[in-house]
């Protein structure tokens, strides 16, 4: 309609029909987009290897540093997948941009997700930390059988950092938002690990299953529908927590806005996106040590 602005964002759900699973399927797999993200990818990596990834595909859009180079150095053939995902593509009739996020996870799902038993969809700087276990594939018995679990951010901001340590993201950040279900701004949203031969839409923050619809789990077997799973009741850290390392130091954030979101046409939503949730963070913080107890505990090794 004339004198209102277009949504930045089409293409935000895809309906799929779900790959049929191959014999022998095993083993959890991780989902990324990625682009520039040498400075961090090892540590990541070498994380969740740690706690029984058997697989990174990995979503790459023109990365110009050594992302590429560090990945395939510390990764086999056989544990690594990379895509080409220079995409900035939008709907002809509308303008509006078609969300790349979403269309990578569906790529993954209908060429890749026949092999897994589950796949988990993260960012470079979010953390799969089992709680109970010492795998992932332990602290997924939480959730059962379900297809679609629901995990809340825990989001860490700068933990006094003004500017980058030397010490690890994982092991440098403790400070994080006190209440991961505040409903505010995006400092609350969830990402999944689901059953990929079950997923029938997909988006960035949940999914579908053609068993289950929009209900989904938490780590701990709670079932809920998507649009109550920012109820109280719903959050549970008991068997995986999901740490978000949103901000941190404060030089590192100042950077991460000049670079702006890969798949965001407008460089001042985002900013004033980045500012509004630091600042609901940084209001609202706790101390939480659980994964440099996780690290220092199983003598993980993060590369540096």
């Amino acid at each position: 309609m004339f004198g209102l602005k277009p949504k930045r964002h089409f293409t935000r759900e895809v309906a799929i029909t779900p790959p049929t699973p191959e014999q022998g399927r095993h083993g959890i797999a991780i989902v990324s987009c990625i682009k520039n993200e040498a400075t961090y990818i090892e540590e990541w990596v070498r994380f969740h290897k740690a706690v029984g990834v058997r697989h990174f595909h990995l979503y790459d859009d023109a990365s110009t540093d050594s992302t590429l180079e560090v990945l395939h150095r510390i990764l086999t053939t056989e544990e690594l997948t990379i895509v080409p995902w220079k995409m900035r593509m939008r709907d002809e009739a509308s303008g509006h941009f078609l969300n790349g996020q979403t269309l990578a996870f569906a790529h993954a799902i209908l060429n890749f997700g026949s092999k897994y038993d589950r796949m988990a969809f993260i960012d470079v700087d979010e953390f799969l930390l089992p709680r109970k276990g010492r795998t992932l594939q332990e602290a997924l018995r939480g959730a059962g059988e379900f297809p679609n679990i629901s995990l809340p951010w825990h989001m860490f901001g700068h933990s006094g950092h003004v500017s980058k340590p030397e010490a690890p993201v994982c092991l440098s950040y403790t400070m994080r938002v006190s209440d991961p279900m505040r409903e505010n701004l995006d400092a609350s949203n969830f990402k999944c690990i689901v059953d990929p031969v079950e997923v029938t839409r997909v988006s960035v923050h949940h999914f579908e299953t053609r068993s289950y619809g929009d209900t989904t789990v938490n780590d701990a077997g709670k079932k809920f529908a998507k649009r109550k799973r920012k109820i109280a009741e719903f959050y549970s850290s008991e068997f995986i927590q999901l740490n978000h390392y949103y901000a941190k130091s404060r030089q590192e954030l100042t950077e991460k806005v000049e670079r702006g979101w890969s798949f965001d046409g407008s460089a001042e939503k985002y900013r004033n996106k980045v500012s509004e949730t630091i600042k609901y963070i940084e209001e609202n913080v706790v101390e939480d040590r659980r994964m440099v107890e996780f690290i220092e505990q199983n003598g993980i090794h993060l590369g540096r």
